[in-house]
């Protein structure tokens, strides 16, 4: 059972108990990311998310460390697009003093100078090791150019020249607009008293200013692009998109077996068709990356470069057909089990669970029963996934990038020609 509470400041507090279990992991959401930064801002909630652990009024930054490992727990944090999240997985009975921890570190973190300067330079090395990651890379340089102009666009990270632009004013007062109570909800699963920790919560969080200003945010515009970009490398990487949905589109679930079925896994299109039978790739697969209010569906591959053509060839050419005659009736069953299979298996940590109570949260505002999706995805024809593929995979809406040692050579739009 989800329970839900809302404090008189407007936090929330949802957990899912699970008695089964020893262990609970909680988390404190802010539903704030890069998305909600200006260009000359960018980079700056992931920086946030790092100087929350180097020191509160109370704890230094190795007292936090020592605290947590005393309890053999793992603490840690991330920032996405849309939300920032700072957890802890631990067992049960320490949960009260996690979560203790977690508003200290929240609430109380000193911003130390020279602790922003020592943490600019880790910063740094992740955007170093992310352009030197070149399966990685690929997806920043692709969003940059898809939805050039939107903040979306934006990496996470930010850039070397923004993150050193960074100041201690910046990051508090950042801080103190966006980490308002009404953008911000704890969740929690696994060994939870659901009572004792809206208690606490209103104890350690109550006091968090619950005014703030909305956000007025817009979709962006998908731009057909064929970005060949020369970068020394053993692999040349391709990444391709297309226009997709939102979250909490009504199509999200024919969307979900379409991506199953093209590129989701060992028995895709994609695998078999590129990998399997041609053995021209180790590694390749489809995504949905999906917003409030936009998407895109992607699909990358690693090759050599001398096989680039081929694998565009034949990768394009499985879209084309599911684009014009949809999936056999073996792939839209083998895809919704695959799916409900996964959804399931998924479900089997406190940490996955707590991840879940907190994406219906931003994205749906409920709680979405496992029964629910297992029925939707049930009730998803060959028609609805026929007329997405069909939508979505035109020769106008696609969007290209190459990195790597592409020996001279320049692809264009005509790439797209085979399509619709």
């Amino acid at each position: 059972m989800i329970l839900k509470d809302v404090l008189p400041n407007g936090l929330r507090v949802i957990s899912e108990p699970m008695p089964s279990v020893v262990s609970s992991t909680i988390g404190i959401w802010v539903e704030n990311g890069s998305r909600y930064e200006i260009p000359e801002q960018n980079g700056v909630s992931h920086f946030i998310e790092h100087l929350l652990f180097k020191g509160t009024r109370k704890r230094t930054a190795a007292q936090i460390a020592e605290e947590i490992d005393a309890v053999g727990g793992v603490l840690n944090a991330f920032t996405g697009k849309e939300y920032t999240c700072y957890y802890a997985k631990v067992l049960g009975a320490d949960l009260p003093m996690t979560t203790e921890l977690l508003a200290d570190i929240f609430l109380d973190s000193v911003f130390d100078a020279a602790e922003i300067d020592r943490e600019r330079q880790v910063v740094l090395q992740e955007i170093s090791q992310a352009e030197d990651t070149p399966d990685d890379f690929i997806h920043d340089v692709f969003n940059l150019k898809f939805w050039e102009g939107h903040p979306l666009s934006l990496p996470i990270f930010g850039s070397v020249e923004t993150v050193n632009a960074i100041s201690r004013e910046l990051l508090v007062s950042f801080m103190a607009e966006r980490y308002r109570a009404g953008r911000v909800f704890i969740a929690a699963a696994g060994m939870v008293d659901h009572a004792r920790l809206v208690d606490d919560c209103t104890r350690l969080f109550g006091g968090i200013a619950g005014d703030g200003h909305g956000d007025t945010i817009a979709p962006p515009v998908d731009r057909s692009v064929v970005i060949n970009q020369q970068k020394d490398l053993e692999q040349a990487h391709i990444c391709i998109g297309s226009p997709g949905i939102s979250q909490a589109s009504p199509l999200r679930y024919a969307s979900y077996v379409l991506n199953t079925a093209l590129g989701g896994g060992m028995s895709s299109r994609l695998f078999q068709e590129v990998r399997e039978r041609r053995g021209r790739v180790y590694s390749i697969y489809s995504f949905m990356s999906s917003f409030l209010d936009s998407g895109y569906v992607g699909i990358y591959a690693g090759t050599n470069p001398e096989w680039v053509e081929e694998v565009l060839e034949v990768t394009l050419g499985e879209i084309g057909k599911i684009a014009r005659v949809g999936l056999t009736k073996e792939e839209l069953h083998r895809a919704k089990s695959q799916i409900k299979g996964n959804m399931l298996l998924g479900m089997e940590s406190t940490e996955s669970r707590m991840n879940r109570l907190a994406r219906n949260e931003i994205y749906f505002g409920r709680e979405i029963p496992l029964e629910e999706l297992a029925r939707e995805i049930d009730k998803v024809t060959h028609d609805q996934v026929l007329e997405l593929a069909a939508s979505s995979f035109l020769s106008g809406k696609m969007a290209l990038v190459l990195l790597g040692d592409l020996k001279g050579r320049k692809f264009g739009s005509d790439v797209f020609s085979g399509l619709q």
